[in-house]
């Protein structure tokens, strides 16, 4: 028969113990006398604690995985063995051909690695029907779900489409899918920031005056990405009064350097304008179109702002004479921690929103070195390997 510990052996053991844990202790007996997600206050009251150290002792249990937080202050026992699934997501990258697609890429696949998951990765190449055979790819391959980076707004309904009816949950990186939870640029503020940056330095260097605003688009993105030139528009406009719709000119550069640079050539040829403000829905299509000037002879008569402060464009704006006064930064490197874990937080049941937005930053020369220090070493190693690949 077991001995009953006298009061001394229990007072030896309740010196060992350690409050905390006994507190977490009292917390998750709660959730074994009901079946079912437990508030905030209600813990509280079972427990006798306080509302602030039954706030952060929850939060610690959620972070272990002990509990799963439901919604706004409610919370419910982990569904074991849950931490110890392998969870299976397929990756659609937009493209290999931009240095921001590649960077969103190589964030995704760190993060996903880092948090054990086996990704899928399937490349798009930009192309609504390999985005649509590699959306029956990942139906087949039964993956838990997709993160799907598409740039081409008319298919977004049809690989949406095939994922959800096999199941799959969808996140959308800066493209929206019916049905998917969004992350990425909140355009139109990034389309404001760029404006304002156009509009001062009009102001600056032309006193206000300008002949021609310029606006480089990509159609097949859709309206959302395309608000992103109506806020650069909105931006000039609230610096610079009385521009009419008769200087404003939207021209499809297909969000290419080489498109953009033949478009502009074209245009170039045509208008005699010494004072143009040139705005682009990302980089490639900015630097194609200020080639373009370039070529002509006629760099001083523009100012241009792009979009993502690309690699290529940080290069650009240090370059001594060039006319790019900066790009809205998108941060691409980042990506992947908050996309991986809004995606698995969908996996789990969690509740997330259904739209994340990224927090925009205009890059100039005059900030580029904060931001991006280590620029100069990934100049040299582009610049060694170029050497290598041409010998």
């Amino acid at each position: 028969m077991k001995r009953k510990q006298s009061v001394k052996e229990r007072e030896v053991v309740s010196a060992y113990s350690i409050r905390s844990v006994a507190r977490a202790c009292d917390i998750l007996k709660c959730f074994t006398q009901i079946d079912g997600p437990l508030g905030l206050g209600e813990i509280t009251e079972r427990t006798n604690l306080s509302r602030p150290t039954t706030y952060r002792l929850l939060q610690t249990l959620v972070s272990c995985g002990m509990l799963d937080s439901l919604g706004k202050n409610s919370y419910g026992l982990a569904a074991f063995p849950r931490s110890q699934k392998k969870y299976r997501f397929g990756y659609a990258s937009q493209t290999e051909e931009f240095s921001f697609s590649r960077l969103v890429s190589d964030s995704i696949r760190s993060s996903a690695y880092d948090a054990g998951i086996d990704l899928l990765v399937l490349n798009n190449r930009y192309s609504p029907k390999t985005a649509i055979r590699n959306a029956e790819i990942f139906v087949r391959e039964r993956v838990d779900l997709v993160v799907e980076f598409q740039t081409n707004h008319q298919s977004a309904s049809i690989v949406a489409s095939k994922l959800m009816e096999a199941g799959i949950p969808i996140i959308a990186i800066d493209i929206p899918h019916p049905g998917a939870a969004y992350y990425g640029a909140n355009n139109y503020r990034a389309g404001l920031i760029g404006g304002h940056a156009l509009a001062e330095a009009c102001v600056r260097e032309w006193d206000g005056h300008v002949d021609e605003i310029l606006l480089l688009e990509l159609p097949m993105a859709g309206p959302l990405p395309r608000s992103r030139l109506t806020g650069m528009l909105a931006g000039i406009r609230e610096r610079l009064k009385n521009v009419p719709d008769q200087k404003v000119r939207f021209m499809d550069g297909n969000g290419r350097f080489e498109k953009s640079l033949d478009i502009m050539r074209r245009h170039l040829k045509r208008s005699k304008s010494r004072r143009i403000l040139l705005g682009a829905l990302n980089d490639p299509s900015c630097l194609g179109a200020l080639h373009a000037f370039e070529e002509a002879g006629r760099a001083k008569h523009c100012l241009a702002v792009g979009h993502n402060a690309s690699i290529e464009a940080r290069r650009e704006m240090r370059r001594s004479g060039s006319r790019l006064i900066g790009s809205v930064g998108f941060f691409p490197e980042k990506y992947g921690e908050a996309v991986i874990s809004l995606a698995l937080d969908k996996v789990r049941a969690k509740e997330i929103p259904p739209a994340t937005f990224i927090k925009h930053q205009l890059i100039t020369r005059e900030n580029v070195n904060a931001f991006y220090p280590n620029d100069p070493l990934i100049t040299s190693v582009d610049s060694d390997s170029l050497l290598f690949s041409q010998h």
